[in-house]
């Protein structure tokens, strides 16, 4: 097997130089009477040669990452023998329009690709599309690529090839656009993605053109507090999971344990039980048959169910008061924090109680100042109210069980409100509750209610006042390649543009999500390969070098992004409820210290935004993406990497995998994530939020021998550095998989 290696790395070397011919078929037949087990005259000759080289693969190690492209080259070879057999063409990526009539004609492309475009115009495309962009992608990519999203038939037979589901892609999210200049805005779209700049999110790049499925990634919803809201927010949340999304939902409103219900004392049981059939529902509503549906549930740090809800995904205990399968997060105000820090008392309350005694609903207040503000005056008038139940805690002891689970499970994840809603620039027309399941949208929300229920002409009609419902529409820029090419500026353009018909393009199957999706036009622009970008530029993670080139990068990205959608205003017309927000105003660019000077006039932009609107109310968030930075080659969201090498475990195989283009020059500027000081990543990300309108899926990495002052630390100084939420706390001793798979964008 060695020297098998090695004459596979002579061939690979050779192919690099000059590339005559393909490298699959030149090592394979050259070395087809060298290789053990092999015999070229047998039919099933390239399988085996394919299972013998990967099975080399298994044995490469980090000094070598350039074996992931011979692995990747010989499954190209195995992806475009099959589809071309399947076609029934004599080669790969021939006759792009017979591949829309027959994915057609077996009910999987939608026929309005052929309601939109005409025979030539697909001819045209098909012809645009370049092969060559296939050798862009590591093995590990074009094997999760192939494997879960590219089209096949109802049997499983490959039909689609990389840059045919780019292409769909591009057609499908650019079909309105104005005939004019529909195929070139089609082509720009399909630059940006065959290429490997961006991403689009795990929902868009699985079902765009396809009769199934929505693009968006996720929802969050607001739970009002009566058994109607509870119920039909449970069929929302089944129908959503469903569809491929993943899903936040509030439980802050819902009276607690104990609580009274038309009168009758003490008969409430609290959040558990709705956290139970929320849990129930996860797992009995799979997503589209390919995974169980995700979905994590926020609480405030002041309702009474704390306790038992931060006790929720523990592993030890009463199994009844147990819900393994969803995630949790916490909604924290600054005068918590305050409180753990100064080890000062805390108050739990009643919701339903604190609307009937002081007629207001304390989750509906933030502090609008640090410091000072409105929530912390109606917290005190609760704490003081002498008719109002309360529980006496030390906050440091709710502190510590939300560290005693991060620990153990990896949540819950920290909801810092009152800083989200400081920076909405939205807060003119609502408030922010909690985020979604990975904690990156923090958009305004809202419970939708029924109004009426009535009969007329034999039927029943239900009324209903709709809230504020979360739709997160993502997609993420290749950092590792777009920002060394310099492509920025133009990619962000099209990459918006792109995002803002996810909103027109999508099928929602919850009403009140589609009102929101079209009264905000939220869209979440992100990034990943940071890691990657840092070890391409040489830049230790640990410096205050990367601190401020996080600055100079994310900046460009924001400027970029808001010209972006203001160009798209002045050509389409704003978000509705712009006026009087943050960005009209103004407010939105002082509270951000954003000014003229240096690379970008923010002054202008700030002129040119109020002149001329803004498409999206809601811009830029940064999500796990992991899935999606497997595909392009590149490292996780802001993540540091876990290892430089290590082996991807898929059900019947192992994949080895390196930090993105490891060479001797970069080698020692990818350091792994429990190598980190966490606080020099926090600094970064303060640096990040700055310029980022939502908020980012931020990491913690700590040892599980970590002591309870160190992680405690990293709580407090993420908070006071300004950071909106935090995710997961990876610890060494977990075991638990914590990708969000709605999110990979």
């Amino acid at each position: 097997m060695e020297a098998t290696i090695t004459k596979i790395e002579q061939y690979w070397k050779n192919w690099l130089m000059n590339k005559k011919e393909k490298f699959p078929h030149l090592v394979m037949e050259e070395l087809a009477d060298k290789l053990p087990g092999i015999n070229l005259g047998e039919s099933n000759f390239h399988d085996q040669a394919h299972r013998l080289i990967l099975e080399a693969l298994s044995l490469m190690d980090e000094t070598s990452p350039d074996w992931t492209y011979i692995a990747s080259q010989l499954e190209l070879e195995r992806l475009y023998k099959a589809s071309a057999e399947n076609r029934q063409t004599s080669r790969a990526y021939d006759n792009f329009y017979n591949l829309l009539e027959r994915l057609m004609e077996e009910g999987i492309y939608t026929t309005d690709l052929l309601k939109y475009y005409n025979e030539e115009e697909i001819g045209r495309l098909g012809k645009c599309l370049k092969p060559e962009k296939d050798n862009l992608f590591t093995y590990i990519g074009l094997k999760t690529l192939a494997d879960r999203y590219l089209a096949k038939s109802k049997q499983g037979d490959v039909f689609e090839l990389p840059q045919e589901r780019f292409m769909i892609i591009a057609m499908t999210l650019m079909k309105e656009e104005s005939e004019q200049k529909r195929i070139d805005l089609v082509l720009e779209a399909y630059w940006a993605l065959s290429n490997l700049y961006m991403t689009v999110a795990t929902p868009t790049l699985a079902n765009a053109g396809k009769t199934y499925g929505q693009l968006s990634s996720c929802f969050i919803d607001t739970i009002d507090d009566s058994l109607q809201s509870i119920f039909d927010s449970n069929t929302d949340i089944a129908n959503l999971s469903k569809h491929g999304g993943g899903i936040g939902v509030y439980l802050g409103k819902i009276r607690s344990r104990g609580s009274d219900i038309k009168g009758f004392k003490g008969v409430s049981s609290g959040v558990l039980p709705w956290m139970k059939q929320l849990n129930n529902t996860a797992v009995s509503v799979d997503q589209l048959g390919q995974r169980q549906g995700a979905i994590a549930v926020y609480l405030d740090v002041w309702h009474k169910d704390i306790f038992s809800f931060l006790d929720s995904r523990l592993n030890n205990g009463d199994e009844r008061q147990r819900t393994h399968d969803i995630f949790s997060g916490v909604c924290i105000p600054d005068i918590f924090m305050e409180a753990v820090e100064k080890r000062e008392d805390w108050y739990l309350f009643d919701p339903h109680e604190v609307r009937s005694v002081m007629g207001f609903s304390l989750e509906d207040y933030y502090d609008e100042e640090k410091g000072q503000g409105t929530f912390r005056e109606k917290y005190e008038a609760c704490r003081q109210h002498p008719a109002l139940t309360k529980e006496t805690v030390p906050a440091i002891e709710i502190m510590k069980r939300i560290m005693v689970s991060q620990l153990e499970t990896g949540t819950p994840y920290m909801f810092y409100r009152d800083e989200v809603n400081r920076m909405n620039p939205n807060s003119h027309a609502g408030m922010v509750y909690c985020s979604n399941l990975c904690t990156e949208i923090t958009q305004n929300q809202s419970p939708t209610v029924e109004e009426q229920q009535y009969v007329e002409d034999g039927k029943i009609h239900i009324t209903r006042a709709p809230g504020d419902f979360v739709v997160c529409n993502l997609s993420s820029i290749n950092l590792g390649k777009a920002v060394p090419e310099n492509v920025l500026e133009r990619l962000i353009p099209i990459q918006v543009r792109m995002l803002d018909n996810v909103i027109e393009q999508n099928t929602i199957p919850v009403a009140q999500a589609k009102l929101t999706n079209q009264k905000y036009r939220g869209i979440g622009l992100g990034t990943f390969g940071w890691a990657h970008l840092l070890a391409k530029k040489q830049i230790k993670w640990e410096s205050e070098e990367a601190v401020e080139y996080t600055h100079d990068v994310y900046e460009e990205i924001a400027y970029y992004t808001i010209r972006a959608s203001m160009e798209l205003a002045r050509e389409k017309g704003s978000y509705p409820v712009f006026k009087g927000s943050d960005w009209e105003t103004g407010e939105y660019f002082s509270r951000r210290k954003l000014s003229a000077g240096g690379s970008f006039d923010w002054k202008d932009l700030q002129k040119e935004v109020s002149k001329n609107g803004l498409r999206n109310g809601y811009l830029m968030a940064v999500a796990p993406n992991s899935s999606t930075s497997l595909i392009a080659g590149s490292t996780a969201s802001i993540d540091p990497i876990f290892k430089k090498f290590y082996s991807e475990e898929k059900k019947d195989y192992k994949i080895p995998v390196t930090a993105p283009e490891l060479s001797p020059k970069n080698y020692w500027y990818y350091k792994a994530g429990h190598e980190i000081d966490q606080h020099t990543s926090i600094e970064q990300n303060s640096a990040r939020q700055k310029y980022i309108d939502q908020s980012i899926s931020f990491n913690f990495y700590v040892r599980n021998s970590i002591k309870a002052k160190e992680l405690l630390d990293l709580h407090l100084h993420a908070w006071k550095s300004g950071l909106k939420t935090t995710y997961y706390t990876r610890s060494t001793s977990s075991q638990q998989d914590f990708e969000c798979e709605s999110c990979s964008s």
